[in-house]
Formats: C-alpha cells, sequence, structure tokens
C-alpha cells in the first residue's frame, strides 16, 4: 500500500511509522518535518500536500494538539485552539482527502482515551477526542466507493511518561509498538466506523 502518515515525528506517529514501514510504501509529512509539509488548520495547506504525493492506499493522522488548563481560567480562543487543531485538522484531511483515495481505501484518525475517561485540566481534550469519534462513526456511513474510516483511542503511552505522565494518574501507559500494530489493524484490516481502544 502507499500511505501517507501526518505526524510522523511525534510519539505517536513514530510508533505507526515503525509498524507500517516495513509493509507499505510510507510517505511522512508534518507540519515543521517530513517527506511534505502541511499545516493542518489550512485547507489550502492540506490540499496542496494532497496534490504533492498524489493516489493514496490509505491516510494516518496522528496530529493535533489540544488546550491543557482550567476550564474557569479557559479563554475561547483556547478552547477553539483545540476544536481547531486536532478536531478540524482532521476533519480537513479526511474531506480534502476522499478524492485522492484509491477505491476500498482507509482514513485512520486519532483520538485518546479523555474522550470517555476525562481527566484534570482536560475538558478541551475530551471534547475534541469525543467529536472525533462522533465523527469518525458518522463519516463511515457516508464515504463513497468502499472507502473506509475509523479512529484509535490509546491511553497514555510509555515513551510519554515523563511529559504527561503527571495528567493521567493511576492510567495505565502502554507501550508505543502495541499501539502503532493497532494502527496496522486499522489500516489493513476490512472494518469501519470503529473506534480501537488501547486502554491498558
Amino acid at each position: 500500500m502507499r500511505i501517507l502518515l501526518i505526524g510522523a515525528s511525534g510519539t505517536v506517529g513514530t510508533a505507526v511509522a515503525g509498524a507500517l514501514a516495513p509493509h507499505h510504501e510510507l510517505i511522512r509529512a508534518g507540519r515543521q518535518s517530513g517527506d511534505v509539509r502541511v499545516d493542518l488548520t489550512d485547507m489550502d495547506s492540506v490540499e496542496r500536500m494532497y496534490r504533492e504525493v498524489g493516489q493514496l492506499d490509505a491516510v494516518v493522522t496522528t496530529a493535533g494538539n489540544v488546550h491543557f488548563g482550567e476550564l474557569a481560567q479557559t479563554t475561547p480562543a483556547q478552547f477553539l485552539s483545540g476544536l481547531q487543531d486536532k478536531l478540524m485538522g482532521q476533519v480537513n484531511v479526511v474531506i480534502a482527502g476522499i478524492p485522492h483515495l484509491r477505491d476500498g481505501g482507509s482514513f485512520t484518525l486519532t483520538s485518546g482515551i479523555t474522550a470517555v475517561e476525562p481527566i484534570k485540566l482536560g475538558t478541551n481534550a475530551t471534547t475534541v477526542n469525543a467529536a472525533i469519534e462522533g465523527f469518525v462513526r458518522s463519516a463511515a456511513t457516508e464515504l463513497p466507493r468502499g472507502l473506509r474510516i475509523n479512529a484509535v483511542s490509546a491511553t497514555l503511552l510509555t515513551e510519554s511518561l515523563e511529559a504527561y505522565g503527571p495528567y493521567f494518574p493511576g492510567f495505565e501507559a502502554v507501550p508505543g509498538e502495541r499501539v502503532g500494530q493497532v494502527y496496522r489493524r486499522s489500516v489493513e484490516g476490512v472494518c469501519t466506523g470503529r473506534v480501537y481502544t488501547i486502554w491498558q
């Protein structure tokens, strides 16, 4: 398969690349690194990325930022930043990518455990991740030409414990290698409208 991986340089993206690269032609994309550069919040940038890479069999997104902070002190601009980045960024990837996927191709998006397990300071993350999962379930009913769409929802990765562990007290971390294999299952499998969870 010819696969576009957006967010390839991040912790999750690195794990996904490790799972997919030995078996497929992998094109890496990112805001500041990769084979092609893209800003997912800018639809013109997303469309330009697709024109550069050509026809694809699958697209995987592991990119997207959310806002962490006390809700009472969160500004509308801060809350909107997560909606525009992680949510709309991935929605943009799907909408712009439909014409560039071969028949039967797939999109795999990234949500996260906070969609159903809220954490302190994480209201924006919960909102964004839950919306991504709703988008995936609904979009699966509308995609043409046998295209598929799924999301992967992981808990904290072992490789991210130092940076994000304090936000997830009591959560079991999982190794990136295991997470990468779940993305491979989404890409190479047959299911659509699924949210694959890796929570322990």
